[in-house]
């Protein structure tokens, strides 16, 4: 362990700076400093604590600029002090729920990061800090130690500094010796003798009766030390002196207890913790699983890496090229067949695209820049041809957008066998980043940076190119070379995958129907908008009005602080689940408070909670509609990784349908008038109960397949079979069990999570579970074999193969390895849902292109597509619909297609 003085002053700094974070009080920080319900997975894996620590950790890379680093770990509550104390911190609580699992993330993390980790056995993580604090003070070094355990101010000296949150995790104290004596009028060193006599109820470590913290410390300054005072206790008058003579035995007992060890024998010196490079392929895969993009991008954009990430660019020829020079270039450089990068510059978005730029990086390194504004009409012909040439093969990347600039400017796009984002998203559908840098990193070890140096002839930019011309056509240039080399690389990753196929034949054709689709919109009476903004604004006065005269005074209907008082004390009512700032009052708990309870408050709340949401969903939809009266969603296949489209900018998806005000949002999307008399309805088609067809097919139980071709109601069937009743007998609310329950296990329902949504007990739900699967043994069976084969071979598959790799399968941490398990029951299920509506829209998009129709696809929600009617072309559009979504796959039950029309999107629903 012994320090080697030159690793120490070869640093970046005059004086090395060693950072030292207490782990396990720094995560138990910041998961009390994040709401919980804030932080989850999609596959609902907490991470608020991963998050804050984090967090904190980046902050204080980059305030601290730390040269050493270690985070340091209790092993366990068996330590020497329990052994010597058996009520030593016996009175924490277990350890949340929500939390357990988080603390082997946060390691994750840092192992990621390259940071030592340390923790020895029988001893806290503040004796790891103290004995490398002792270390490194004896060599020179300056200590900052981060932590929220008090007991650490000991430490504290000219060299050593602590960091104590004082609020969360990113307001933290500087304990330095001036502020010590400024918070305790004592020295560092008098500290543990002073905490001694205080006694620390958060170490279960009893004080004095009548002595205080003021009197403590007085005692330590008059007399200079615990050991002085000990000596000297008969000098000592008072009630109070009585009292420390009675209890000097627990005060010695505090003190051995509160003093750190100073000289463990550690794994690692000092010498061993300088700042390491990350490995940034860890980074990317744990960030990805957590998922955790912005603080990503935070940590790269802060904190460079200690090396380079990358040795070598891209080497490019660029050709500018001039006034009736596309043609030429094309036919020397790009008719050999081999596949050419291609990059888009412009803008583009909300249903448009402005093009600036098109680059081609050819198979023979060679690459040209064509500025669009100055394309004489022999350069358009031959640009617009090759672009459109099906033979001629392109790689690209995130394609959707430049193909809507591309039909501004009048062209078309075809030929492209690869969108690298697309395909990377194929290949770890996981993530939740695509870009382009990032990839290159990734996959070829290469940063988007020119090699070429342009004094030496290799760049050759002809035409009087400008600096801002010249930089722009260099890095477009860099741009479609990265691309074209990308697009081999992960030919060969999907190849391995199995995921070709659904490059080419689903996601790829897709993306220039989503652009098709964006660009169309879907029209909106802004008047009835307006006039329902302006109904919701009076019902959440109305809810405020009410709420203040029931209470008798005004407050903050959305103030959880000002709720919980009049709530909880005030009111009285009965108390919701705790969280570290007082009882819950989030929507799930005013609706339990509101069953639990008559009291008049709550509807109210209720109500205000309910007008409020649906108030911000138009107010965000207005100023989104364009000047032709229609909004423009953006559709991003590269999010959800079972394969589902989400939609943004709006949130097309998401506009309520379970209240008929709700619903009255819903009527605002309306058949377009433009052209006038073009189109005459709005027409929904989606797919009935097909995560249960599809549980049938992928289960073959043999009953779930004749629930489906008995005629019957599904579910009304499947309770009649499960508890052994006629047909007649099965109620609404059994019906209603039986569709939960059916459900559920689709998505991995556990018992527990079954008994909480139908509000029965465990042992019940549990019971129902039993006696569905003694009727339908063949859906047990499946769900048993799709979680043993994803753990045998990492990854669950799709019904057209699609991938999801779930490697906590085989975690140690059981939470993740659950969650993984329920991920397993959910993607093939989802996934394949995903995958049929998704050949269901090429098939309609092709057929109706085929037929010479008006009609077209405007949206697609989940399993359901939403059209506008061309005139007079009603039933055949019913009939091709009907048609091209009930063909996009073959299982073993047929799939049931439901059509409704109607002027507006709520009245065309079935």
């Amino acid at each position: 362990m012994g320090l080697d003085s030159a690793s120490v002053t070869a640093t970046a700094t005059a004086t090395p700076r060693l950072l030292l974070i207490d782990g396990h009080s720094i995560a138990y920080r910041a998961f009390y400093a994040l709401p919980v319900e804030n932080f989850n997975t999609r596959a609902g894996q907490p991470t608020n604590a991963v998050f804050g620590f984090t967090s904190m950790l980046i902050n204080l890379l980059r305030d601290e600029e730390p040269t050493h680093l270690a985070v340091a770990f209790d092993v366990s509550r068996q330590t020497f002090r329990s052994e010597s104390y058996p009520e030593y911190k016996a009175n924490r609580t277990s350890t949340p729920q929500p939390f357990q699992g988080q603390l082997s993330l946060i390691q994750e993390v840092l192992s990621a990061l390259r940071i030592p980790m340390l923790s020895v056995p029988g001893y806290e993580a503040d004796d790891v800090i103290a004995t490398l604090t002792t270390e490194a003070c004896g060599h020179g070094m300056q200590v900052l130690i981060c932590t929220g355990d008090r007991d650490a101010l000991q430490l504290v000296n000219s060299q050593v500094t602590v960091l104590y949150p004082r609020k969360g995790v990113s307001d933290l104290t500087r304990f330095t010796p001036e502020a010590v004596a400024a918070k305790y009028d004592l020295s560092p060193a008098q500290y543990p003798d002073f905490a001694a006599l205080r006694g620390d109820p958060s170490d279960n470590l009893p004080g004095i009766a009548g002595v205080g913290e003021k009197t403590a410390a007085k005692w330590i300054r008059d007399f200079g030390s615990l050991e002085q005072l000990v000596q000297r206790v008969d000098e000592v008058k008072g009630k109070v002196g009585d009292a420390l003579r009675e209890n000097l035995g627990s005060v010695l007992r505090n003190a051995q207890l509160t003093r750190l060890v100073r000289d463990l024998d550690l794994d690692l010196g000092v010498s061993e913790l300088s700042r390491q490079q990350w490995d940034r392929d860890e980074v990317h895969k744990l960030f990805d699983n957590l998922e955790f993009r912005v603080l990503r991008e935070r940590l790269f954009a802060t904190l460079a890496a200690p090396e380079p990430e990358a040795s070598e660019g891209f080497e490019v020829d660029v050709l500018r090229l001039g006034p009736d020079q596309v043609a030429g270039f094309l036919a020397e450089h790009a008719a050999d067949g081999r596949r050419v990068g291609v990059s888009f510059g412009g803008t583009w978005g909300r249903g448009t695209g402005t093009l600036n730029s098109v680059t081609l990086a050819c198979a023979d390194g060679t690459a040209g820049w064509i500025d669009v504004a100055e394309l004489t009409a022999a350069d358009d012909k031959a640009l617009a041809g090759w672009l459109a040439d099906e033979d001629a093969a392109k790689a690209c990347h995130d394609i959707k957008g430049p193909v809507l600039a591309l039909a501004q400017q009048g062209w078309k796009l075809a030929g492209v066998s690869s969108d690298t984002q697309l395909a990377a998203y194929l290949v770890q559908p996981g993530q939740r980043t695509f870009d382009l840098a990032d990839l290159a990193l990734r996959y070829l070890k290469r940063e988007l940076r020119d090699e070429s140096d342009p004094e030496s002839g290799q760049l050759t930019l002809e035409g009087g190119l400008e600096e801002s011309d010249n930089a722009r056509a260099q890095a477009e240039a860099v741009r479609a070379s990265a691309i074209r080399d990308l697009a081999d690389a992960l030919d060969t990753e999907l190849a391995a995958r199995g995921g070709a196929a659904l490059l080419a034949d689903l996601e790829l054709p897709l993306t220039f129907v989503l652009a098709d689709i964006e660009a169309t919109g879907i029209a909106v009476d802004v008047e009835h908008l307006t006039e329902l903004q302006s109904e919701l604004g009076a019902g959440v006065a109305q809810a405020e009005t009410e709420a203040h005269a029931l209470v008798g005074r005004r407050f903050n209907l959305g103030s959880p602080k000002q709720l919980q008082q009049i709530l909880f004390e005030e009111l009285n009512l009965p108390k919701t689940k705790r969280t570290k700032t007082g009882y819950t009052t989030d929507a799930d708990a005013l609706a339990w408070l509101a069953e639990a309870s008559d009291n008049p408050l709550l509807p109210w709340l209720l109500r205000h909670r309910e007008v409020t949401r649906l108030k911000s969903v138009v107010d965000a939809l207005i100023p989104m509609v364009d000047e032709l009266g229609r909004v423009h969603t953006t559709f991003n296949q590269t999010i959800a990784a079972t394969g589902r489209l989400s939609s943004v900018d709006p949130n097309l998806q998401n506009i309520p349908v379970r209240t008929a005000e709700g619903r009255r949002i819903r009527q605002a999307f309306v058949v377009g008038s433009r052209p006038p008399g073009a189109y005459e309805s709005l027409m929904t088609a989606d797919y009935s109960q097909i995560e249960m067809r599809i549980m049938a097919h992928l289960s073959a139980d043999a009953g779930l397949i004749e629930a489906f071709t008995s005629g019957e109601d599904l579910h009304t069937f499947v309770a009649a079979r499960a508890f052994d009743v006629p047909l007649e007998q099965v109620d609404v609310d059994l019906r209603r069990r039986i569709k939960a329950m059916s459900y559920g296990l689709a998505y991995g329902l556990s018992a527990y999570g079954l008994a909480q949504q139908l509000k029965i007990t465990p042992d019940e739900a549990k019971g129902q579970m039993e006696a569905y699967f003694a009727r339908f043994g063949g859906v047990r069976d499946y769900l048993y074999s799709v979680v043993d084969e994803a753990r045998r071979t990492g990854y669950t598959e799709t019904i057209m193969g699609r991938r999801r790799y779930l490697p906590d399968l085989n975690s140690d941490n059981r939470q993740r390895r659950e969650m993984a398990e329920r991920m397993a029951l959910n993607a093939p299920i989802q996934g394949s849902a995903a995958d049929i509506i998704k050949v269901a829209m090429l098939g309609v998009q092709r057929s109706l292109r085929e037929a010479g129709l008006a009609s077209r696809l405007l949206l697609q929600v989940h399993d359901e597509l939403v059209l506008e009617v061309g005139t007079g072309e009603r039933e055949q559009l019913e009939e091709l619909v009907r048609r091209e979504m009930a063909a996009a796959v073959q299982l073993t039950v047929e799939l049931d297609v439901s059509v409704g029309v109607g002027p507006h999107w709520d009245a065309a629903a079935h």
